[in-house]
């Protein structure tokens, strides 16, 4: 499933992007090509130089930085909050949308350092594709695969979530190979992660209205952060950071008002299966969590904005991004929250720990 600059979408995703993508972990420098590549046995043949082999473990590793595995579990928060957001309960339905979503977001990943193959081999050499890690043509293929699995698994879902994952497929390849460097970037981004929120709510076969302010606003926080993300290698402006931190702190105060459900308006049929305490009758359990969630969206994300805005070089723009890609998972947790689903909310959120963990053993960057 990314999006701006390549810096986002390495870390999010909105591979959807790159968002940010890149992603949910420590932002500092990865190590290098011949820190990350396992060497085994080397292997010659007469009149050739020897040239080492790469072990099984070191591929697989090239794979796992490609394909940004880290930020891999900032993706299943948004379709759980798109089917919070619908009034219903996660199913079989929702299962396989997370499956597509996933799959969307890592074609997302692979089409982007494929794109990218020639800056990176300036700006990155350490990278899977320019250090000869990964074939470029294996990156294109997987990154194909990976669309068609997706699809496939979002039409198992349903016809109204396969309505959905067509468009997000869409934007994911229009942003890695034609929008990334233009002034539709961070617009790109931001719809493929509102889509991809959209995708829950098709998949709980709801309507979607309910799902549309979420979706704005897990869009305009990709927005913003994809913003940031274009001056990440060169830093040098305030101005990014700085709107970037307006932006979180207006929908930090939109998570934490009272929220308005037009489901209720127009209430889904009945299901036995989808019945449980909802935001339509909101409990003090229900407003902790909420609270709980959207003020550690505003402490994860808001204090390296501040640092990047006072001073904007490279290593805090970059600290700032990536503090912006595990928000993400604070501000999915608190918009199932606000939808009335606090546990969902909770679960989503308990994957932030998770990342930053396998963030310290693949390198994004």
């Amino acid at each position: 499933m990314s999006l701006a600059s390549t810096g986002v979408v390495r870390r999010l995703r909105s591979g959807f992007s790159r968002s940010a993508a890149t992603a949910a972990g420590p932002t500092a420098p990865g190590p290098t090509a011949a820190g990350l590549t396992a060497i085994g046995p080397t292997t010659a043949t007469p009149g050739r130089a020897a040239r080492p082999a790469v072990t099984v473990a070191a591929k697989a590793r090239a794979w796992a930085e490609l394909l940004r595995l880290p930020a891999v579990l900032t993706v299943p928060g948004d379709v759980l909050a798109g089917t919070a957001a619908a009034g219903a309960r996660p199913g079989r339905a929702t299962a396989l949308a997370v499956g597509a979503s996933i799959c969307l977001y890592e074609a997302g990943m692979a089409l982007n350092d494929w794109a990218d193959l020639d800056e990176d081999a300036v700006a990155r050499p350490h990278r899977p594709l320019p250090s000869g890690r990964v074939r470029p043509r294996a990156a294109l293929t997987a990154a194909g695969a990976l669309t068609a699995t997706g699809l496939a698994l979002a039409a198992c879902a349903g016809r109204r979530t396969l309505a959905v994952a067509a468009p997000l497929a869409a934007t994911v390849w229009a942003y890695d190979l034609k929008l990334k460097h233009t002034a539709a970037g961070p617009a790109a981004m931001a719809a493929a992660r509102g889509l991809d929120l959209l995708l829950g709510a098709a998949a709980a076969d709801r309507p979607l209205r309910p799902a549309l302010v979420p979706a704005a606003t897990l869009a305009g926080h990709t927005c913003a952060v994809t913003l940031v993300s274009r001056r990440e290698t060169e830093g040098g402006s305030p101005a990014a950071p700085l709107t970037a931190l307006a932006a979180t702190a207006a929908l930090t105060a939109s998570l934490l008002s009272a929220p308005h459900h037009p489901a209720a308006d127009h209430p889904a049929p009945h299901h036995p299966a989808a019945d449980r305490p909802t935001a339509h009758h909101p409990t003090p359990h229900h407003h902790a969590v909420r609270t709980a969630l959207a003020l550690g969206y505003l402490t994860t994300a808001a204090g390296p904005l501040v640092h990047a805005a006072l001073h904007p070089s490279p290593a805090l723009v970059q600290r700032a991004v990536g503090a912006g890609i595990r928000a993400t998972v604070c501000l999915q947790g608190a918009l199932a929250a606000r939808a009335g689903a606090p546990a969902t909310g909770l679960l989503t959120a308990a994957l932030a720990p998770a990342a930053a963990r396998l963030a310290r053993k693949v390198s994004t960057t």
